[in-house]
């Protein structure tokens, strides 16, 4: 199968492309065209390169993107590329242009010509329900174009719900990255309350279950999400960083302001998904923490993780 991946650089893309070179598929990247025509890859895609297919396309911009897709003739593209994962709190326009423009840009790119493509996969947050910031925000109205068209052409575009990803790769802002930095340099970590409940999933699972999601027979306009269908809070995962590495830091809880409106869990439907694509997440938060830790260079053994985590 030929799959065309926006955002493929990223750090869920770089696992998504690793997963579906090593699964037999012919994979190909968008590539902003201002990098021209030898970006340089991240080191996990490095080994891959001669086996990529780069296709320089800023989504912005529709010319560029429909020339992409003609060139790349995919049978599935998965649309991860966006502005603001990490930095959620991106000025307005910055988030409609490469948020909802161009993921608009890619959905007419993708269908209004017949380019036999069997399904757009789109990326989505859990985020878009509450939509409490502009990325978020951004997000859950490029879904409502896709929902649209989805409804009234019956283009075969589906969502893919992504939960709270973590693992090697990770911009170090993340909380996860920032705490693990944090620990093994003995210092202390500032946090907001840190009482949120989210479902934490290892990013090799997010890479399985779109690669599943490529695969799987779907209505269009249909969303599933990609978690492990359990909410442990953001406290408990930085102490137990914490606790794995030994150190003389701690988190520091209350020392940063509570973002306005954050909502207080976001869980995924694992039963749902596993009904309706057969895949479920495999690795808890015990390994997957503890196996970055190795990464690390920190000694630490997955069976050392308890209760909440188990």
């Amino acid at each position: 199968m030929k799959v065309l991946v926006t955002g493929g650089t990223g750090f869920i893309g770089q696992h998504l492309v690793a997963a579906l070179r090593d699964r037999g598929h012919e994979v190909m990247l968008t590539v902003r065209e201002e990098h021209g025509p030898g970006p340089v890859l991240p080191p996990r895609l490095a080994g891959y390169r001669e086996a990529l297919t780069l296709l320089p396309a800023d989504l912005r911009n529709f010319a560029q993107t429909a020339r992409a897709v003609r060139q790349a003739r995919p049978h599935v593209v998965v649309h991860l590329a966006a502005r603001g994962a990490t930095r959620p709190y991106l000025a307005v326009d910055e988030a409609l242009r490469h948020n909802v423009h161009g993921t608009l840009n890619l959905l007419r790119a993708c269908f209004e010509r017949d380019a036999g493509i069997r399904r757009l996969v789109v990326a989505r947050t859990p985020g878009e329900r509450s939509a409490h910031h502009p990325y978020a925000a951004s997000k859950a109205a490029a879904w409502a174009f896709c929902r649209m068209y989805a409804a009234m052409a019956g283009w075969p575009v589906v969502g893919a719900m992504i939960f709270q990803a973590y693992g090697s790769g990770q911009a170090p802002t993340a909380v996860v990255p920032a705490a693990v930095q944090a620990a093994l340099q003995g210092e202390d970590l500032p946090l907001t309350g840190g009482h949120q409940r989210r479902d934490w999933i290892e990013v090799s699972d997010v890479a399985a279950g779109l690669s599943a999601v490529t695969e799987a027979s779907l209505e269009p306009g249909a969303t599933v999400e990609l978690g492990r269908g359990e909410g442990i809070s953001v406290l408990d995962i930085v102490s137990h960083i914490y606790g794995l590495v030994g150190g003389p830091g701690r988190p520091r809880p209350g020392q940063l302001a509570d973002r306005p409106n954050d909502p207080p869990e976001q869980v995924a439907d694992a039963a749902d998904t596993a009904r309706r694509i057969g895949w479920r997440a495999a690795i808890g938060p015990a390994q997957g923490l503890a196996a970055l830790l190795r990464q690390a260079s920190l000694p630490a053994a997955a069976d050392s993780m308890a209760g909440p985590m188990g």
